[in-house]
């Protein structure tokens, strides 16, 4: 949603930040390699029940996902490694905090649960690899109700209380594989469309 429709209004906001950033001496590399410690202190804290920990870890994983393109474009270094790099990261961010609420779910002796966080990661790389797959034939695929952004808002509200985590992540799971199959039709629409235009 973010990427869908606030983009420009969030790139506006986030600009003079990324400028200052870069006078500061940091570098959107930086940014990321950082951003991806900080996910795997997230995954920990979850994993270990520390809960409020965790929520301010992955505010800080967040921030460095905010500020990292700002930051490239300030210091004009964007570049196709550099957004390569980023989206491996994000991906690997993705995994280490979704692995430790798996392991927060089987420390807690609840069983078959342990599976809710690996479903959610597979509906989550889902909308990610279309994406990335769409635009290498040409093709758009932002927006959608459930990106990174709202998913790191939603987990941070699941560890506000121990009777949330669970319910939330069932509620993450519905948005996500609800938001993947949205942008398959999306997709699938453009791209036979784009299939059956004359040549």
């Amino acid at each position: 949603m973010f990427d869908g429709k606030f983009r420009t209004a969030v790139d506006k906001r986030t600009a003079p930040v990324g400028r200052f950033l870069v006078k500061c001496g940091f570098s959107a590399d930086v940014l990321t390699a950082s951003g991806l410690l900080f996910a795997a202190a997230t995954g920990w804290a979850i994993a270990m029940g520390y809960h409020l920990w965790a929520i301010g870890l992955l505010a800080l994983t967040g921030a460095h996902d905010l500020f990292d393109g700002p930051v490239a474009k300030a210091s004009e270094a964007t570049s196709v490694r550099g957004s390569f790099f980023d989206s491996v990261m994000d991906r690997l961010s993705d995994a280490f905090v979704l692995g430790g609420a798996a392991y927060y779910l089987e420390a807690q002796h609840r069983g078959q649960l342990i599976l809710l966080p690996f479903a959610i990661m597979t509906s989550t790389f889902m909308i990610s690899y279309q994406r990335s797959k769409a635009e290498s034939l040409g093709l758009t695929a932002k927006g959608g109700l459930m990106e990174r952004a709202e998913r790191m808002i939603l987990l941070g509200v699941s560890l506000l209380h121990p009777a949330l985590f669970v319910p939330v992540l069932w509620l993450l799971l519905v948005l996500t594989t609800t938001t993947a199959i949205g942008r398959f039709r999306r997709v699938w629409a453009v791209a036979t469309e784009a299939s059956s235009a004359p040549k």
